[in-house]
């Protein structure tokens, strides 16, 4: 049987372990790759400039990110020969295409959050969990 995940030429089926598809959707959906993304839409970086952009993210994930989003193709590294040295991030052709889709997720995202914040509350509530600590 066909899941619902599946493409439409049925090649393809994101809910299954081995399709290959859900490599890049756990790459994407991984906590700083999708900020990341969103960080170099407004062009290139260079990595510190990329570090200060996504707040949080330590050096050592910084470069597994970027290296992974490279890797799949969806982000350029260049490396510029003068002293020091300079490397700057850029989107791909192939993550500029994702970029409309993060910017939805995105939107969604500032548009639902109020609901979403009250839906938590309201699980934690009937759940017994004590609210967070400001």
């Amino acid at each position: 049987m066909v899941s619902a995940a599946a493409s439409a030429d049925g090649r393809y089926d994101v809910l299954a372990a081995a399709c290959p598809t859900r490599q890049i959707v756990d790459r994407i959906g991984d906590r700083w790759s999708l900020l990341v993304l969103y960080a170099l839409e407004g062009g290139t970086l260079r990595f510190q400039e990329l570090r200060r952009a996504v707040e949080g993210i330590s050096q050592k994930m910084l470069t597994q990110t970027v290296r992974g989003l490279e890797r799949d193709g969806l982000v350029e590294r260049t490396v510029h020969a003068v002293i020091p040295p300079r490397v700057d991030y850029c989107l791909t052709p192939l993550g500029r295409g994702l970029s409309s889709r993060i910017a939805e997720l995105r939107n969604w995202a500032y548009t639902h959050i109020d609901e979403v914040n009250d839906a938590r509350a309201a699980f934690d509530e009937r759940v017994g969990v004590p609210p967070p600590r400001r």
